[in-house]
């Protein structure tokens, strides 16, 4: 017997409304809907189930057998409050499962972005299967979902996870507001601010980046426009992107030697940049990390590419 989900995830610029089948363990996505954020959360909240109402008209279904919601922390789980994340103002303590449970008579749940890629990774992806396994975000920022034990680990108050606040260096590029973070080196926003550090010294000294050739044009720089010249072979490029693989592959070695996993499964830039950065984390791996946890150990690209995103609320609502 099919089951029919819905899934709603919160972004501080964009939100999207999805619904999915679930037959045999299998999901498949029957629609899905990419539109701006409200800025009041009680009308994005109405929004929401006004979309997730428009869908199932267009394909004729009666009922959604349960919802799931992805939004980015700091949030209660338990309670389906959102706790005012940073990219989400005006958010501040908004109930968002009771009043879609009660338009939809289905129960709901809530988990934040970095949970939901990790439990959708671990239903769906790379990590099938799998009772120990990280799922990091690498993306805007560095988050991580934890599934320990053969389940999701949020911690005592869905605070696990935030690998993103680990120094890894005593100065460097600043990220989820800490300088030398893991999120400071391995993020989009991070990998941006490595680049107009470095890219204003090599200009001072006279050598010109591809991805900035002149002085005036350091605030344009960003992830990729830093990936696309390091596959052109631009020495500054192929030189932070050295960097970024040292620094993921000593947060990696940390996670193997405190958590064991069996698998890490890496989204977005990982992904798009593989053969960059692999190498690169192996060796500082088999440097850093304990031999008999890392022999145990897979690291691998998110299998469901850059629609993890899509499956993720959706894993929210899928028992």
């Amino acid at each position: 017997m099919d089951t029919i989900i819905g899934g709603i995830d919160i972004g501080g610029t964009k939100c999207a409304v999805v619904i999915g089948k679930v037959r045999q363990g299998e999901v498949s996505i029957i629609d899905k809907v990419m539109y701006p954020t409200m800025p009041s959360p009680e009308d994005a909240v109405a929004d929401f189930i006004r979309r997730l109402r428009l869908i199932m008209e267009r394909h004729r279904i009666t009922k959604l057998d349960a919802v799931g919601i992805s939004c980015g922390g700091p949030l209660d789980s338990k309670r389906g409050l959102v706790l005012s994340p940073p990219n989400l103002p005006h958010w501040d303590r908004i109930d968002v499962i009771s009043p879609i449970s009660s338009a939809f008579g289905a129960p709901v749940a809530l988990q934040n972005d970095a949970n939901a890629c990790a439990l959708a990774e671990w239903k769906w992806g790379a990590g099938r299967g799998a009772d120990n396994m990280i799922f990091l975000t690498f993306g805007t920022g560095m988050g991580a979902g934890l599934i320990l034990g053969g389940q999701l680990y949020s911690g005592t108050n869905d605070m696990a996870g935030e690998v993103g606040h680990i120094r890894l260096a005593p100065d460097g590029p600043i990220g989820y507001g800490k300088n030398g973070s893991f999120e400071g080196f391995c993020s989009g926003g991070g990998i941006a601010n490595l680049a107009r550090t470095m890219a204003r010294d090599r200009l001072a000294a006279g050598e010109a980046p591809l991805f900035c050739p002149h002085l005036g044009q350091l605030d344009g720089i960003t992830a990729k426009s830093v990936s696309e010249a390091a596959q052109q072979g631009d020495p500054l490029a192929l030189d932070i992107y050295r960097i970024v693989g040292t620094k993921l592959g000593n947060g990696l070695a940390m996670l193997i030697d405190l958590l064991n996993p069996e698998i890490i499964v890496i989204g977005s830039i990982y992904a798009r940049q593989r053969a960059l950065l692999e190498p690169l984390v192996m060796e500082q791996l088999r440097r850093e990390a304990l031999p008999q946890a890392l022999a145990s150990c897979r690291i691998v690209p998110a299998g469901l590419g850059e629609q993890v995103g899509d499956y993720a609320s959706l894993s929210v609502a899928h028992p």
